[in-house]
């Protein structure tokens, strides 16, 4: 309803030239049907297959003929006022400057033809020389109450066709929401897909809509979707960040009115598990995970790698409630002399984001350099929490050498776990795993089992990077320690 209201009020305008950019071009004829019949105005539709063709109630389809190369001196040489729907008219107005100009003279003379032209396409790229004359129209998207009934719809076609189905409505709650930022259509087909792949409704089905949906975005190279999201039992330690985090869970009672948190920074060491606790918030919380490279972003081209990061952003909005994660934050936030600004527009663009955004999308962005964090985005109200990742002690160290033995099905009645943490002291979880993966190497280059003496070698080859950036370490947690809250 909101939709015939506000598109009516753009043809009262008086705009010559409407464009609307979407893929659902029967829903725009039928809501321009109504439209139509509200301004008592004709309403003609052209495609290059269909031609000309009068569509708008009581008259029947009068088709007319009109080629591309025809069709706007047709409607200039009209006198009867109309309504004229051009369906992917985009590749007639490319590189056509005659086109253009009977597009312009048509707007130029609207106060006598009072013709409005309709451009409806899945992109139009507006000719500067037409621009004044135009106005933008947005479809608006499905609500979570459109969606549940959408769903539900859906699945009354299922069952009309005497398909038995096990539907949870807990879950179809929890689709709905996740449906939101998709179009009607779209979220029609994603959920007859939940439907008919397995012949339920259940909680399995959220994790393969959302892949779904972000492919049906098309953004990607953007973002990545993370599909392995790692729950909290894969991540020792952490005894703080995951408390903060469980006492911040998703509260989805009506009832309850509370402030949804806004992200945390995760500053630490490399390798201490920070990219894996992104991972594990998604997880635990049963949301998507959106990673953006903030290195990936940058493009040569001035002005493109705004427009990326306006891209992702604007993503991450539409397939919220989401976790957004931004790995190494700083290195696309330091500024420098060379870049020519960019590097202030960007984080100018995440800031003004982080502060007015309204979409359900909790931030985690990792950090190893503070140095080259901008002061900005330290201030508190812009982060919920700074979080510290610090190596870990030897009982988190025991627990990492247990649940990398255990990935790679080794016994751990073979390995003394105590001693591994005592001589492992200083390495990070990464440096862990890496110990472990090598020693696997070693033993099958030998043609020996993976045993404690094994592993312990290996550790002992290892400098870990407590010792080779000593003092870069120490002066980090230096920093941290009055400044931000310890994640174990």
């Amino acid at each position: 309803m909101q939709d015939i209201q506000d598109l009516t009020a753009v043809l009262r305008s008086n705009t010559p030239i409407v464009v609307i950019e979407t893929y659902e071009e029967y829903r725009v004829i039928e809501l321009l049907k109504k439209v139509s019949n509200i301004l008592f105005q004709p309403l003609f539709s052209w495609s290059v297959t269909e031609w000309l063709m009068r569509v708008d109630s009581g008259l029947g389809r009068q088709k007319f003929n009109a080629e591309p190369g025809d069709i706007l001196g047709q409607i200039k040489s009209t006198r009867e006022r109309g309504i004229y729907v051009l369906c992917d008219f985009h590749p007639f107005v490319e590189d056509a400057p005659k086109n253009v100009r009977l597009l312009k003279e048509i707007a130029l003379e609207y106060e006598s033809l009072k013709h409005t032209l309709v451009l409806v396409s899945h992109e139009f790229s507006i000719p500067p020389e037409i621009k004044h004359y135009c106005a933008h129209f947005r479809l608006s998207l499905p609500n979570s109450t459109q969606l549940l009934n959408l769903i539900y719809e859906q699945v009354d076609k299922v069952r009309s066709e005497g398909v038995m189905l096990n539907v949870d409505d807990t879950a179809v709650a929890k689709l709905a929401e996740n449906l939101r930022g998709v179009t009607f259509d779209d979220a029609r087909r994603l959920a007859h897909k939940a439907i008919v792949d397995d012949g339920a409704i259940t909680h399995s089905d959220i994790d393969t809509i959302n892949r779904a949906k972000f492919e049906l975005l098309d953004m990607q190279g953007v973002l990545q979707f993370e599909y392995d999201t790692s729950d909290f039992s894969q991540v020792a330690g952490l005894q703080n960040l995951k408390q903060w985090l469980a006492h911040r869970a998703p509260i989805t009672a009506p009832q309850a009115i509370v402030d949804k948190p806004k992200g945390v920074l995760l500053l630490g060491v490399q390798g201490s598990g920070k990219s894996l606790a992104a991972k594990a918030v998604a997880g635990m919380w049963h949301r998507p995970l959106l990673k953006m490279d903030m290195a990936a972003l940058y493009n040569k081209y001035i002005g493109e790698t705004e427009k990326n990061l306006a891209k992702a952003l604007e993503l991450a909005d539409l397939m919220a409630p989401c976790v957004l994660w931004i790995d190494e934050i700083e290195k696309g936030l330091s500024s420098g002399s060379s870049d020519d600004g960019t590097s202030k527009r960007i984080l100018g663009t995440i800031l003004t984001w982080m502060a007015e955004r309204k979409s359900d999308v909790f931030l985690v962005a990792t950090a190893n350099d503070i140095s080259a964090l901008p002061p900005e985005l330290m201030r508190k109200g812009r982060m919920d929490e700074i979080f510290f990742v610090d190596l870990p002690g030897a009982e988190v160290r025991q627990t990492i050498f247990e649940i990398h033995l255990k990935r790679r099905q080794l016994a751990l009645n073979l390995f003394d776990l105590q001693q591994l943490a005592t001589v492992s002291h200083g390495f990070s979880g990464a440096e862990i795993e890496q110990a472990v993966i090598s020693a696997v190497y070693t033993a099958k280059a030998s043609q020996l089992e993976v045993n404690q003496t094994v592993l312990h070698q290996e550790i002992m080859k290892t400098q870990p990077l407590s010792v080779v950036m000593r003092e870069q370490l120490q002066s980090l947690r230096h920093w941290a320690e009055e400044r931000t809250v310890s994640a174990h």
